[in-house]
């Protein structure tokens, strides 16, 4: 209880909050003279800002050389705690163990049940979006159904960047963010490949069919999770 009003306490200033939102955006490690200039804060409120935040452990610093010259910069970027607040004390964690472990007991029929309810549920995220913009599928562009897709993606907390090719038959795209990364940590192959179904859902809501190829992944100690979607039609 005392860290969950820590962390209230720290967000409850709008311009640290949304230098909370900006680093989780930025995907990469942030220095004091550029959340100072990106807030039209001094330094040293900026600094103030950031470790209050490293404070209640929602970020970590570290200080680098920049490869500028000069001093050695100080980097600040995400933690990797999990932060959650809930009242009452719920623990979805435990409910996400306990219900991966059961599925792996039935064993292929399980993963199989897995891997097909978490595509259905990618695909009903993508409907849910087309539903409340009250949009049809047959009058979307290439360019429409992405930023679709993309803040779908968003919603989901896969904080995700997206690459089209020219020719738009491949779309290359980062998961900066895994939801299921603790769950993932103990049951690495069911949950990823769960993930890549949930993704493929996403994508075929939209686009017919798709080939999707996994490269990187975030429990590899890798930046982010890289996924390109081969367009088949």
């Amino acid at each position: 209880m005392e860290q969950t009003l820590k962390i209230t306490n720290v967000l409850s200033d709008p311009t640290r909050y949304y230098i909370y939102q900006y680093i989780t955006n930025r995907h990469q490690e942030v220095t004091v003279q550029e959340i100072a200039d990106q807030f039209d804060i001094h330094p040293n409120v900026a600094r103030l800002h950031l470790t209050k935040l490293e404070d209640v452990n929602m970020l970590v610093s570290e200080t680098k050389k920049t490869g500028k010259g000069g001093r050695p910069s100080r980097l600040y970027r995400l933690s990797s705690d999990v932060i959650q607040l809930h009242f009452p004390y719920r623990d979805y964690q435990l409910l996400s163990k306990i219900t991966l472990e059961t599925m792996a007991s039935l064993g292929e029929a399980g993963q199989k049940a897995l891997y097909e309810t978490g595509k259905r549920f990618g695909l009903e995220l993508v409907e849910q979006e087309l539903a409340k913009n009250m949009q049809s599928i047959d009058h979307l562009s290439f360019d429409q159904k992405l930023n679709m897709i993309r803040n779908a993606a968003s919603l989901a907390g896969l904080s995700p960047d997206f690459q089209p090719s020219e020719d738009k038959t491949k779309i290359y795209f980062k998961i900066f963010n895994c939801p299921f990364k603790e769950v993932a940590q103990e049951h690495m192959e069911n949950v990823c490949n769960m993930h890549a179904q949930f993704l493929k859902g996403m994508f075929e809501a939209l686009f017919a069919e798709i080939e999707l190829v996994e490269g990187d992944n975030l429990l590899a100690g890798c930046e982010a999770c890289t996924y390109s979607a081969n367009i088949k039609n």
